[in-house]
């Protein structure tokens, strides 16, 4: 068994994918830095260093078979922080590689395209709900902030729908379990890297004065118009689970 270990990034992994078609690996498992446990003593490492052509190669030579959408789904596997993510997405190159005129993508009967699919549905999912459930609040500084906490890595999935969507004022939006945001500034939408978490205590002080007016009378609102011999608990959680509820101004 060779373990291929890289930097936990989306080009790293690819870098790792190509090398193990370069080596010749027959037997070989691809394992983040962060990640890496040294379980099997009689392992041979081999530390892969991220070079950008090599990844390119990969995926330019993946496009031909799977098509944009197919590079789209594995993505959101490597977005989905899924244990396997690695193994199942060289999985997939390497069936592309031995079925070259098909889309191995669709099919189903193999397990690990299985697994790919309900993961590519999970995320998507995820992201639906992110565009839908997140609540910006203004801040004294003018900028629109959000704090998500989603189960998968979807920001950069929700990325060019905020930026179309709210083109014209500055905002951001942290993902609190990540520890990193996108900061949008009226022509760029990039990613920051916090050195030190958001302290939301501190956050909350610096709420813009017009933003807490706007939030008591959300909140009024939505109680006065709430019928109560109409509520259907279950329909609701449906529909918004729980999980969300931290978002949304009105079931603070």
């Amino acid at each position: 068994m060779t373990t291929l270990l890289y930097d936990g990034s989306f080009d790293g992994l690819f870098t790792a994918v190509f090398e193990v078609f370069e080596y010749r690996y027959n037997d070989a498992e691809i394992v983040s830095r962060e990640n890496f446990l040294q379980e099997n003593i009689f392992a041979q490492i081999h530390e892969v260093v991220t070079q950008t052509e090599k990844s390119e190669r990969v995926l330019k030579k993946l496009e031909q078979s799977i098509g944009k959408t197919g590079i789209n789904q594995l993505v959101k596997v490597f977005l989905s922080e899924d244990p396997r993510l690695e193994q199942l997405i060289l999985s997939a190159v390497q069936q592309s590689v031995k079925y070259p005129g098909d889309n191995i993508l669709q099919n189903f009967a193999n397990d690990d395209i299985l697994q790919i699919s309900k993961i590519c549905k999970s995320v998507s999912r995820e992201r639906h709900r992110m565009t839908a459930f997140v609540r910006f609040e203004k801040m004294q500084d003018d900028i629109y902030f959000a704090k998500i906490d989603p189960d998968y890595n979807v920001l950069p999935l929700i990325r060019n729908h905020f930026k179309n969507r709210y083109a014209d004022q500055q905002w951001m939006i942290y993902d609190l379990r990540r520890n990193y945001g996108l900061f949008y500034d009226l022509e760029n939408c990039g990613f920051f890297y916090p050195d030190e978490k958001i302290n939301l205590s501190q956050y909350q002080e610096k709420l813009h004065d017009e933003e807490k007016k706007y939030q008591r009378l959300w909140q009024s609102y939505f109680a006065k118009t709430n019928i109560k011999e109409r509520k259907n608990s279950k329909l609701h959680i449906q529909h918004v689970p729980k999980r969300y509820w931290k978002y949304l101004t009105e079931k603070w």
